[in-house]
């Protein structure tokens, strides 16, 4: 099977550690070699290696030097004001065809035509319907995880879910977004064609094998990240990333990672070719290209938007952002931001193209393919500028194996490419000269996204606040993990309350009342159960939408629970994955009993009553509250003046218990299989003694390539890179990037 070449290659040429005591002109002739190399692997042998059905793994590269739209009839920037805001007239016409289309027959088939337990006729409400968003919080795998399993709940394809009343909700929504994690299976629905949860996360045995979550992300082949298996995975990433490099586009440490990404939520890897070039492994599937997708075509889906903060560049910060920085947004139209300072949204089919002013910096040459599914989504979840310590070369939160990895990665992707800010998500500014007195990257070339979280915002809330959106109704599958716990604490949502209060009040909607601290989250309880905020609205039209929100919490049968994992657990085995969403689909369908650990036979009805709630207000005059859905209203939504207590959910089991020890399974398959060779007794102490004598020496060799193979991460940047700059860079066209800044990091 093909393998990635290119590293193999560069492997054999000399090594990191030879190279730092080679004469300069044995350095230029090395730079001029792969240089050669580079070029030939990356003109010739990908169409001959790799079936164009299914790609090549240097499609992540863009395409630079594409003939721009005529810009003296065509503009690639909306601008607008807070005040006077305008959507992009595509989700314009996305919205309101589904909603013309779609939406009406699916309340009926969620809600039924008349006489329903809910207590409404739904011809009452004159074909008015609530514009219902859904909001996916970051939290790595855990939070794709407990997104998929709370819309398996949610979801009217699900027998299960459906008999509850649950199954339904997902069908009307209009909107839906997704940040870091929770962006993880935005994409994996679309770029898998909306499929069921059960056959996207854990393979339907024919066409599609799943999320393969127990090979690691970042260590597939296990810890040691010189198997040959490690080392082909890091071979074809490195290569895609090469092929974006040798473009003059900048990359970072959000590339590598977004390939990783790419291998489990895009549609185009499976077991088999995993560890091959078989695959592109979606290394050319485009965000802006979802509207080709059948499902979204058919108006069978929300409108999806994935969330991305920004760090001021040039501020080079490693710590969480305050509240202030642009908060972008990325839907298959255009990258923008609502907030106040910028109001201005970015063709995306062109992202990757430096304009001033609205004009391209390079003439008539844009650039397209910029937006790979993958860099979106790990763009999303760029958390790195937290985390990775250049002067200690050390990443934390992560273990030391993923950690090991991911730096390894780097310190190639370092000896081989240019790079810019190694901690971010480099994306060429369109916005320079947009805003200059409100807007604070206005003068700069690049635009640094980070993790949607970096905030402390882990909810995606804004674009569903936003005003000219109009959402009334919505819903929080909220996979947060705040607490010791991993539980969510509410932390998010006062975040949010906040910025929307203050910085977003010209151009969003408000958030509806909720507890006033973290501590008053937790002692109503009402972070560890389905609650309802906003229910009873002051104005007519509310002043702000009904929030559905769906904590990740203890089981309610007071089972151990197996969903609060770390948000940096990388793999998760099978089984872990199937217990993980049963529990999570039992929650979500369940509600809550007060002072019980039973399931609410009505809760179904509740649901379906906080949805269709604020069209009782749109029809005149206001159609009043039912008797059961009062008496839902009641149990389900937070009272301000008469708050819960986490006294009513009794039973609930906090601390995390693995239901896949491997360590403990693989012992007793280890017994199991030699049982027969131990009875030997003294044989088998000798076999023992020969392991270990073994695994010592296998520890010794693996230090020494350790040794060998770690300088530190800094060393490769800047000084010893193969080239010092854009000028060097072996081009297929004559494209031309700015003035480069340089690294951040030095």
């Amino acid at each position: 099977m093909p393998r990635p070449s290119v590293i193999q290659v560069r492997d054999a040429q000399i090594t990191a550690s030879q190279q730092t005591n080679m004469p300069e002109s044995d350095l230029k002739k090395r730079r001029l070699l792969k240089v050669l190399v580079a070029a030939i692997y990356l003109l010739v042998p990908v169409v001959s290696q790799v079936p164009p059905s299914h790609g090549s793994v240097t499609d992540y590269a863009p395409r630079t030097n594409v003939e721009c739209p005529d810009f003296s009839t065509t503009s690639l920037i909306r601008v607008f004001s807070p005040e006077n805001q305008t959507l992009h007239p595509a989700e314009t016409e996305y919205i309101s065809q589904r909603a013309a289309t779609v939406l009406p027959d699916a309340w009926k088939e969620w809600l039924g035509a008349s006489n329903a337990r809910h207590g409404y006729n739904l011809s009452d409400f004159e074909g008015i319907f609530p514009k219902v968003g859904m909001a996916i919080p970051g939290g790595g795998m855990r939070a794709a995880l407990y997104g998929a399993g709370c819309l398996n709940g949610l979801d009217a394809r699900n027998d299960t879910a459906k008999a509850a009343g649950t199954g339904g909700l997902l069908q009307v929504t209009s909107y839906l977004s997704g940040l870091s994690g929770g962006s993880w299976i935005t994409g994996s629905l679309f770029f898998n064609n909306w499929p069921t949860i059960n056959d996207m996360v854990m393979g339907n045995g024919k066409d599609m094998e799943g999320w393969l979550l127990d090979l690691n992300l970042v260590t597939p082949d296990g810890a040691n990240i010189f198997s040959e298996n490690n080392q082909y995975y890091y071979g074809s990433i490195l290569w895609s990333v090469m092929a974006k490099a040798y473009k003059g586009i900048d990359t970072s440490l959000t590339d590598p990672w977004s390939r990783m990404i790419s291998y489990h939520f895009l549609n185009q890897t499976d077991r088999k070719n995993f560890f091959t070039n078989d695959s592109s492994h979606g290394a050319g599937q485009l965000w802006s290209n979802i509207p080709l997708i059948p499902a979204y075509r058919q108006y069978q889906t929300p409108f999806p938007i994935v969330v991305a903060d920004s760090r001021p560049v040039g501020s080079n910060l490693t710590t969480a952002l305050s509240l202030d920085p642009v908060v972008y947004e990325i839907t298959p139209l255009e990258l923008a931001s609502y907030d106040p300072n910028l109001s201005a949204g970015m063709n995306l089919t062109y992202a990757g193209t430096h304009l001033s002013n609205g004009k391209a910096e390079n003439g008539s040459a844009c650039v397209t393919g910029f937006d790979q599914a993958g860099f979106i989504m790990g763009s999303s979840a760029s958390l790195f500028n937290q985390i990775l310590d250049f002067a200690h070369n050390s990443l934390s939160t992560f273990s030391k194996s993923d950690a090991t990895g991911l730096l390894w990665v780097l310190s190639r992707q370092l000896q081989e490419v240019r790079t810019r800010a190694d901690d971010v998500a480099n994306w060429p500014s369109p916005f320079n000269g947009l805003k200059a007195t409100t807007f604070e990257d206005s003068d700069k070339n690049w635009l640094e996204l980070i993790d949607g979280a970096s905030n402390k915002e882990n909810i995606p809330y804004g674009p569903l606040f936003v005003r000219a959106r109009g959402l009334d109704v919505v819903v929080t599958i909220e996979g947060s993990a705040d607490d010791p716990h991993n539980w969510p604490n509410g932390s998010s949502l006062l975040f949010t309350s906040q910025r929307l209060a203050t910085l977003l009040r010209p151009s969003h909607q408000q958030f509806p009342p909720i507890p006033g601290s973290v501590d008053a989250f937790i002692q109503t309880g009402v972070n560890a159960r389905p609650t309802f905020f906003g229910c009873d609205p002051k104005q007519t039209p509310p002043e702000y939408p009904l929030v559905i929100y769906l904590p990740n919490a203890p089981s309610i049968n007071g089972d151990d629970p197996v969903t609060n994992t770390g948000t940096f657990t990388l793999s998760y085995t099978r089984k872990h994955q199937a217990l993980f969403l049963a529990q999570v689909l039992n929650n979500t369908i369940s509600g809550f009993t007060p002072n019980a650990n039973t399931p609410d036979a009505n809760y179904g009805t509740c649901l379906q009553c906080a949805a269709i709630d604020r069209a009782r207000l749109k029809v005149t005059p206001p159609i009043p509250r039912s008797d059961i859905c009062s008496q839902c209203f009641k149990q389900y939504c937070f009272d301000p003046q008469n708050p819960p207590s986490k006294d009513e959910l009794p039973g609930r089991k906090q601390v995390f218990v693995d239901p896949d020890p491997q360590g403990l399974t693989k012992l007793g398959s280890f017994f199991t299989r030699n049982r027969f060779a131990l009875i030997g007794g003294l044989v088998g102490l000798v076999l023992l003694i020969a392991a270990m004598i073994g695994g010592l020496l296998w520890w010794k060799k693996r230090k020494t390539n350790q040794q060998q193979a770690y300088k530190r991460v800094a060393n490769f940047h800047e000084d010893d890179a193969p080239w010092k700059g854009y000028s060097y860079h072996p081009r297929v066209e004559s494209y031309e990037l700015p003035n480069h800044r340089g690294s951040l990091v030095h």
